[in-house]
This record gives C-alpha cells, sequence and structure tokens, in this order.
C-alpha cells in the first residue's frame, strides 16, 4: 500500500480528492478481496452426496429498489415540459421552493436527503449559481455548505460581501449519488426551475461558478478556463437581461489552489461592477 503523505495539507487535500470522488465511507485501513472465499470455509461435500441449494430468508434477501413515481420514469422530453409548466406557476420564490419541494419528475429527488434550494439574501444584487449540491449541502439542506462553500464565503469577504447581500443556487437541486456530474437530462429537467429563480429573484448581476452553471445558463460551448472573466448578457423569459460573469467553481479552486489568482480577479470585476467601474 502507498505510503500516506505525512504533510498536513496534503492528507487534506487527499481526503478532499477522496470525497470529490463521492467516497464518504472507510472500512478498514487496508483493502480485501471480499470475493476471495477463506480456505476455512471451504466444505467439501461427501462422497455421493448431492449438494443442496440455500432458500432464501425473507429476513436476509435483499430488498427490491424503491419503484420511482411515474413522473420520474416519464420521458425526459415530457418531464423538463411538466417542469416548465409547473415552474411558471410560481409567483414567489416561497411557492418556487414549495412546488419542486413536491415536484417528482427527478429520480434525484429519491437519493438525496434534502431539497436544498437557495440561501443567502433573495434581495441582494448578486445571485451565485453552481452545479449540483455536495454531500453536506445535501446533509443541511442548503447550497454551499461545504469546504466549497467555506472558500466562497472568503472570496466575497475580499469585495465586502457576505451572504446576507448575495443569493446562492444550484441548477440542480438535489445531490447526485456519489457526487458524480448531473446528466444532461436531469440538468434539462431541473433548468425550468432555476430559470425561474432568476426571474423570481431579478438580481442585477448574475455569477456562473463553474462551466456546467456557465454553459447551461449562457448558452456557451468553450470551457470555463477561457470564458471566466468575461461579461456576458442572461436573458429571462420575460425579456429582461442581467449581467453574467463566469468564473472559477470553489470547488475546482480547492483542487487547483494556483487558479484561485484567477478567481480573485472575477470576484475584483464583479466589485468593480457593483462599484458602476466595469
Amino acid at each position: 500500500m502507498q505510503d500516506l503523505p505525512s504533510d498536513r495539507d496534503a492528507l487534506q487535500a487527499l481526503l478532499d480528492f477522496h470525497v470529490e470522488a463521492g467516497v464518504d465511507l472507510a472500512l478498514d485501513e487496508t483493502p480485501h478481496n471480499r470475493f476471495a472465499e477463506p480456505k476455512a470455509e471451504r466444505i467439501q461435500p461427501k462422497a455421493g452426496a448431492q449438494p443442496s441449494t440455500p432458500k432464501a430468508s425473507p429476513a436476509t434477501s435483499s430488498p427490491s429498489p424503491r419503484a420511482l413515481p411515474k413522473a420520474a420514469a416519464s420521458a425526459p422530453e415530457e418531464v423538463a415540459s411538466m417542469a416548465r409548466e409547473q415552474a411558471r406557476h410560481a409567483r414567489s420564490l416561497e411557492e418556487l421552493e414549495a412546488i419542486l419541494a413536491g415536484f417528482d419528475g427527478c429520480a434525484l429527488k429519491f437519493s438525496a436527503k434534502n431539497l436544498a434550494f437557495a440561501d443567502g439574501n433573495p434581495d441582494g444584487r448578486v445571485m451565485l449559481v453552481g452545479e449540483a449540491p455536495g454531500a453536506d449541502e445535501d446533509r443541511i439542506g442548503k447550497p454551499f455548505m461545504g469546504r466549497s462553500g467555506q472558500l466562497l464565503d472568503r472570496m466575497l469577504a475580499t469585495i465586502g460581501l457576505d451572504r446576507t447581500q448575495v443569493y446562492v443556487a444550484n441548477i440542480v437541486p438535489w445531490r447526485p449519488p456519489g457526487n458524480r456530474t448531473p446528466t444532461p437530462q436531469e440538468i434539462a429537467i431541473c433548468k425550468p426551475f432555476i430559470a425561474r429563480q432568476i426571474e423570481l429573484a431579478s438580481p442585477e448581476f448574475v455569477l456562473c461558478l463553474g462551466g456546467p452553471a456557465a454553459q447551461n445558463l449562457l448558452g456557451l460551448k468553450d470551457g470555463i478556463l477561457r470564458t471566466r472573466g468575461r461579461w456576458f448578457t442572461y436573458k429571462t423569459e420575460d425579456g429582461r437581461e442581467m449581467r453574467a460573469l463566469p468564473t472559477l467553481h470553489p470547488a475546482y479552486l480547492l483542487r487547483q489552489p494556483l487558479q484561485k489568482r484567477l478567481g480573485w480577479r472575477d470576484f475584483q470585476a464583479l466589485r468593480r461592477a457593483l462599484d458602476g467601474r466595469e
């Protein structure tokens, strides 16, 4: 087994890597081949004896997976149309959250612990939109609650902002299993809700945290490293326009700390825009 690094920061980075990969449970200090049958447990049948087939006990048999509601099992296009119709009827953020909590069209809802709808001040001038909740966000029920959220708070503080002045959300409000990337179908189903959320919050500025947020909200094709730091226009369905700035996701900056300088530049650009200097 490879020796673990002794440096505390390196150990923390290694732990962060496993958490981002979806590892959330440690079973033992060393790996074991649990498919290999121990010799002590190998029982040779007696000569002439017929091997018996063990009967599964109801108490020990594996439970069948929970059946998804009909809406979640429908065609993605049909579910996305249903999402658009329901999101359109929301007249307030509270009403939208209630509609989303009762929406059964996205299968992620049934593997997540909580809906992570939003955090912060919906009346703020800035709305920050990420991709999807992680383990901490799923447990607490709010976006950006883990280490990436702590870094985001520090970045906001450098330009004189905190969560009482900004509004925070994700494109997908339920955690994908193992922190995997949401599928295009899952994003398409949830997109009408984040679009309506932006309309109802009506911020002056939309900060897209990471490539998926920038690509899905702004229709960009290039990666985040080519689009970050540039101003774009986000258009709502009712015809309003808002200034939008793609930047690097805090989780990416935790994995690539040398890129924090780019995030710093983007937040400084946001500060200048808030002050009317850009």
